[in-house]
């Protein structure tokens, strides 16, 4: 009888395993159809995010975090042109995706924004205290990531809104 209850415990918690690891990996994550919201850059001029060229795209997003969105995509646009054109974001730090998203690789991202790769503003405050931003290789490659700002830090801390950053909406006050 001890046996059969052991038994019964170690498929309840192997089941449950499974199921926990289906759910954080795979299950609220959403395939994303291009548009042009997707792929923008703000620019230098005017502040605002502007649609950009781009082919190849393949993106997931989910519900369930704002920063869960994961992109790549090629772009004919020069690095030179875009640099010149549009805000510069010292401060990236790609997030990782899941394993089966192949084509984003955070760490050999992260590592050539050293190097080679320049990273852009895409849209500030995408969701309240998120930002994306787009990573763009010499070659046209490019990535594209939410990551938290410095408002967002703030807030989702629960301490007061700086006066740099917008009114924080009331669903996190």
């Amino acid at each position: 009888m001890a046996r059969i209850f052991i038994l019964g415990i170690l498929v309840t918690a192997l089941i449950a395993g499974i199921a926990l690891y289906y759910f954080q990996v795979y299950a609220f994550y959403d395939e994303v159809q291009a548009d042009n919201a997707d792929v923008r850059l703000t620019s230098v001029v005017t502040g605002e995010a502007e649609p950009i060229l781009f082919e190849n795209f393949e993106a997931i997003d989910s519900d369930s975090s704002p920063i869960r969105y994961r992109a790549c995509f090629t772009t004919p646009i020069s690095l030179a042109t875009l640099t010149e054109t549009y805000v510069i974001r010292d401060d990236a730090e790609p997030l990782n995706a899941p394993g089966w998203f192949e084509c984003f690789n955070a760490a050999q991202i992260g590592a050539d924004l050293d190097t080679e790769a320049v990273a852009f503003l895409g849209v500030a405050n995408i969701t309240y205290g998120i930002d994306r931003l787009v990573a763009v290789y010499p070659d046209g490659r490019a990535y594209a990531w939410h990551q938290i700002n410095a408002c967002g830090e703030v807030v989702f801390n629960r301490e007061p809104v700086p006066e740099n950053c917008p009114p924080a909406p009331e669903s996190l006050q």
